[in-house]
């Protein structure tokens, strides 16, 4: 492709501006299509729990307090309380307790478990297709897990601090976010369209095109006279 300076770029995008705006609502259009009709809503809600002072049966005091001792055990175990919350004995016990159909894989995959940056707070976050269960299992989850904890390394640190709420605005859509994302791959689609068909395009439109393309000097132009009639002396209609 021959090179264009700016202001040729811009008349060749304005040449082309119904194509552009074409493609851009067409793709706008698709956009809104599958994030309408073909997108199904999930919900999450989420459930934070703290990490607090260990306390055992033979210290209640404990807890009271954190000491260096539970902020260094509190890191270490943090990690292992993720993998957890996500096991197959609390997915299990969360399904009995429920009284829900659902499969322990499928469940662990809508399962996120992080950890707030320079905190000791576990978001426990379920997705779900309904609000109301995605709340039900993070809950439950929060409930179980203290437990879990207490069976395991005979310690009470894990208490919960907000409970999962049913959320009523889907978190896998936003149809305004969507749609501009659609628009700008279609505008992204229709400066390469415009780009390509320039390349491909060798035809002569303007005599300076015999100048950059041969690289000589355009001596006499001859211009173009439509409805001409050569059977009647040469004169127009």
């Amino acid at each position: 492709m021959e090179e264009l300076d700016l202001k040729e770029l811009l008349n060749l995008f304005w040449s082309k501006i119904f194509q552009i705006l074409l493609i851009v609502i067409i793709t706008t259009g698709i956009g809104v299509i599958y994030t309408f009709g073909f997108t199904t809503p999930t919900y999450s809600s989420s459930t934070t729990l703290v990490l607090t002072g260990a306390e055992t049966a033979s210290d209640a005091d404990a807890a009271n307090s954190i000491t260096t001792t539970d902020i260094t055990l509190n890191s270490k175990l943090v990690s292992t309380y993720r993998e957890l919350v996500r096991s197959k004995k609390i997915l299990r016990q969360v399904i009995s307790n429920l009284n829900i159909d659902a499969n322990e894989e499928e469940l662990k995959k809508n399962i996120s478990v992080t950890l707030r940056e320079d905190t000791e707070v576990i978001e426990i976050t379920v997705v779900n297709e309904n609000a109301v269960y995605a709340a039900k299992i993070a809950n439950e989850i929060a409930k179980i897990f203290p437990d879990m904890v207490s069976d395991i390394y005979k310690i009470n640190n894990v208490y919960i601090v907000d409970e999962a709420e049913v959320e009523s605005t889907p978190s896998n859509i936003n149809h305004p976010k969507d749609i501009v994302i659609f628009a700008f791959i279609g505008l992204v689609i229709a400066i390469m369209y415009v780009l390509i068909a320039n390349m491909l395009d060798t035809t002569i439109k303007i005599p300076e095109d015999v100048e950059k393309g041969f690289g000589l000097p355009v001596l006499v132009s001859i211009p173009m006279i439509e409805n001409f009639n050569t059977e009647k002396g040469g004169k127009r209609k």
